[in-house]
């Protein structure tokens, strides 16, 4: 199944080239109150959720319909309670780090398996519909494409063999990026800067997650092209890594990490983003912030 957000926070199911509004399924959910849960609802309830999306579609007649390219595509994910990031977690990236000063500004670029892994900040996370407003115009911005699994249950210290299990579904990510000498989650985490779409694609849907294209086009030149089996964590390894130091909820982000091709892009840019399964997100570069 898959799910998007759009518009003022509606539900839609996407089928093809439209979206039927499925918003109503949402009256299943608990009512929250407070103090607000540290997971996702309709991650933490996706089961009832996607049987109450089921029994509205047997009856599309009664459903508004939507064109797909008239919405504006929010977050798929309303309300992570973390983001958690894999750094230079493709060989060729660890290499180009290195070399390009650009890149490393200074910074010792470490294994993935010495350094671990980051947070990002959830006040960055947007969805592709944007624009992106370039955070610090004094700098070099990057683009990152990413593989990007939503945790399903909670767990710590989960085994690597039950690691698959605790996935309620993934989406593309862009985890854009400020080059300088700062922390990674700083430069990492201005507003706009993690951009999960086009929609959320429940985990039945992907049949084998380590083989799966990433590609990403800026203003139709391809920058960055790659398999996820070339993954130096796989993604049981990394939910396992993080789950040895965070407890993982319902509706956590984690960003398996983005190959080599890193590359800057301007303001007026437009990038194309595809996984196998998981659609195409357009993502435009707006002007700077003021």
């Amino acid at each position: 199944m898959r799910l998007c957000r759009f518009n003022d926070d509606r539900l839609g199911l996407v089928q093809g080239e439209e979206v039927l509004d499925v918003s109503s399924a949402l009256q299943v959910l608990p009512a929250c109150t407070y103090p607000l849960p540290r997971h996702d609802p309709l991650i933490a309830h996706l089961d009832a959720v996607c049987a109450a999306v089921r029994k509205l579609a047997d009856n599309p007649g009664r459903l508004a319909r939507h064109p797909l390219a008239s919405i504006k595509l929010l977050s798929p994910v309303a309300n992570p309670g973390k983001v958690v990031a894999a750094p230079v977690n493709y060989l060729k990236h660890l290499q180009e780090a290195r070399e390009d000063k650009g890149i490393h500004h200074q910074n010792q670029v470490g294994e993935i398996q010495r350094v671990g892994m980051f947070l990002k900040a959830t006040s960055s996370v947007e969805g592709p519909s944007g624009p992106l407003t370039i955070a610090r115009p004094d700098r070099r911005n990057d683009h990152e494409i990413e593989l990007v699994a939503v945790i399903g249950k909670s767990g710590r210290n989960i085994a690597k063999a039950d690691a698959l299990g605790y996935v309620a579904g993934y989406c593309i990510g862009l985890d854009m990026t400020v080059r300088g000498p700062e922390e990674r989650s700083m430069r990492k985490s201005p507003d706009g800067y993690t951009v999960l779409g086009p929609w959320f694609t429940t985990a039945d849907e992907i049949e084998d997650v380590q083989n799966l294209d990433l590609v990403i086009h800026v203003n139709g030149e391809v920058r960055q092209r790659a398999n996820t089996r070339d993954l130096v964590l796989d993604l049981g390894d990394l939910i396992a890594f993080a789950s040895s130091f965070y407890t993982l909820h319902p509706g956590d982000v984690l960003m398996t990490g983005t190959p080599e091709g890193v590359s800057q892009v301007y303001p007026g840019d437009r990038m194309t983003a595809e996984i196998t399964g998981l659609g195409r997100m357009d993502v435009q570069i707006a002007g700077s912030a003021k």
